[in-house]
């Protein structure tokens, strides 16, 4: 199989597997969406789902959100992990927003990336999809797999990122930054992986990663 097939087979065997694709974290807007991703860094989808309505109940802009102290949104957020540095970034954040922005997310790289705690992936999120502009946001499942399937190195996710965003269509991005995610969730987990049910990985894999699984499965 060339390097071309094999970037065709993800595409169709996904598009199969996840005709939709949902976005897992819960939001109405851009705002919320920008601090329930900043919430989800070092936790899961289901936590911040949990915790992000107690949060907007009280704040779900920045307005709002910066008349509640540090502490107090440090208070709400403490099941998600790294509450304090989370706590001062979204009120930092909100702030930025609402001095430099009027109140509205930005659309750039360069201008999210200059709030507090958001860094280059969650504002690849949000470009994609809070505004449908073209983006790869990779997180671990993306880096795990991109490597698995022999297509990056895996040395780290900048060089991952570029290597998606070279393969994929670029109108095809936003979707299947999705669909990997909920792949490698299902099929390809870090744990607890086994490789015939991972569909891609089996057919277009690199030996040296199927093999080792097979030995840890044996032994």
């Amino acid at each position: 199989m060339t390097k071309a097939e094999k970037v065709q087979f993800v595409i169709d065997t996904l598009e199969k597997i996840y005709p939709n694709t949902p976005i897992p974290l819960n939001h109405k807007d851009p705002y919320t969406l920008l601090i329930a991703v900043l919430l989800s860094a070092q936790s899961t989808d289901k936590k911040v789902n949990q915790i992000t309505p107690l949060l907007f109940e009280k704040a779900n802009n920045p307005y709002e959100m910066i008349k509640l102290s540090i502490d107090e949104i440090r208070e709400i957020i403490k099941p998600v992990g790294l509450s304090p540095m989370k706590s001062k970034g979204i009120h930092g954040l909100s702030k930025i927003l609402i001095e430099k922005h009027n109140g509205k997310v930005p659309k750039s790289y360069k201008e999210l990336e200059e709030l507090p705690s958001v860094g280059h992936k969650t504002a690849a999120v949000v470009l994609s999809q809070a505004f449908g502009i073209p983006a790869f946001p990779v997180d671990t499942h993306i880096h795990r797999l991109m490597y698995r399937w022999n297509l990056s190195n895996g040395k780290n996710v900048v060089q991952t990122e570029k290597d998606a965003k070279r393969l994929f269509p670029r109108e095809l991005w936003n979707r299947l930054h999705l669909q990997i995610i909920y792949y490698g969730r299902e099929y390809s987990p870090a744990r607890g992986w086994d490789i015939e049910k991972d569909i891609i990985t089996k057919t277009i894999g690199r030996k040296s990663v199927i093999e080792s699984n097979k030995k840890t499965k044996k032994s």
